[in-house]
């Protein structure tokens, strides 16, 4: 980040590598990010300490493994590290050691409530102390490089609320330091539905258990083809767009419409009265090309050596950043 791009908006925002990266990630997050590189000042990390809230569930050189490549389809799909910090969370020290200072700052209570801890605690004999205080590391992050915006599903605000009220907290008991971010929401394809099942959320969870639930960044046409063709839609003949259409043929358009780029015009024009099947093999023909092209740039760089140096010089950014950010949290709250 230079005294030029210091005035563009702060953008901060991360991926868990507990799968393999899909469409859906592609279009609620990676996509979005590369539209605004030219804008805004992204951080974009791995959260590979986040990975650690549910621990055996992932072994250690699959966590690697996955969170390398993360960082390598971050870049694959066109995110410009001279542009954007890309690191792995865990190479930048100054994540945790800010996450137990705000950790002591939060009340029991705001943690217990968030949903994401009643959900994955649920039905658990034993859950460990890091999936409760998991927002508190998650506003670490944001708050390390005093970020304006984090981009987010509408499903996932509660976590940038949580963020501003730490801030606002650790503001009270300290002195007036943090800013309040704001979510960041696409208006198209913020929250993009399982092929399978068009009434949750595509996550890399379910992904893992059901072959026909998403289409991975890496997949080969034979399966996305597949994937495609066993989407689900409804028992209509025809895609109608004079009525609200099936979630899972609304789905499906939403997807073309995000990776066509296609305005709504354009795509009613080209499916209106026409059968799924004419829909599943237009999109299915779309994401192969736009999935090939991916694949062929994160081949490259994962041949060339060049991902390693993109870490190591993108965490060495992010720590003189963060690490003058803590000098001053130090300082404010007496232990530094």
């Amino acid at each position: 980040m230079t005294s030029e791009t210091k005035k563009k908006p702060i953008v901060v925002s991360g991926i868990q590598p507990s799968g393999s990266l899909h469409i859906g990630n592609y279009i609620g997050a990676l996509s979005q990010w590369v539209e605004n590189q030219e804008a805004f000042d992204n951080v974009l990390f791995i959260a590979d300490l986040h990975a650690l809230t549910t621990p055996g569930e992932i072994k250690a050189k699959e966590l690697r493994q996955r969170a390398i490549e993360a960082a390598g389809l971050y870049v694959a799909c066109g995110i410009d590290p001279d542009k954007s910090l890309i690191f792995f969370q865990s190479d930048v020290p100054q994540h945790a050691y800010l996450g137990w200072i705000l950790s002591c700052c939060t009340p029991l209570g705001w943690l217990e409530r968030m949903t994401q801890f009643k959900t994955k605690s649920e039905g658990r004999e034993r859950v460990g102390a890091g999936l409760l205080t998991y927002p508190t590391l998650q506003a670490a992050d944001i708050l390390l490089y005093h970020a304006d915006l984090v981009p987010v599903g509408e499903d996932q605000k509660q976590h940038v609320e949580i963020t501003r009220d730490i801030a606002e907290r650790f503001n009270h008991l300290f002195g007036k330091y943090f800013k309040a971010p704001k979510p960041y929401i696409r208006e198209v394809g913020a929250r993009v539905m399982g092929l399978d099942n068009p009434e949750v959320k595509m996550s890399k969870s379910l992904a893992e258990n059901s072959r026909t639930h998403a289409i991975g960044l890496l997949d080969s046409p034979e399966v996305v083809k597949k994937v495609i063709s066993s989407a689900t839609t409804d028992s209509a003949p025809a895609i109608r767009f004079d009525t609200d259409t099936s979630p899972g043929v609304t789905n499906l358009l939403t997807i073309y419409r995000c990776f066509s780029g296609a305005g709504d015009e354009q795509i009613q024009n080209t499916f209106e009265g026409k059968s799924y099947g004419f829909l599943k093999k237009e999109l299915t023909e779309l994401l192969t090309s736009r999935l090939s092209a991916i694949q062929t740039r994160y081949n490259e760089l994962l041949r060339s050596g060049g991902l390693e140096q993109i870490l190591r010089d993108g965490a060495a950014k992010a720590e003189a950043i963060a690490g003058e950010t803590l000098r001053e949290v130090r300082a404010l709250t007496g232990v530094g």
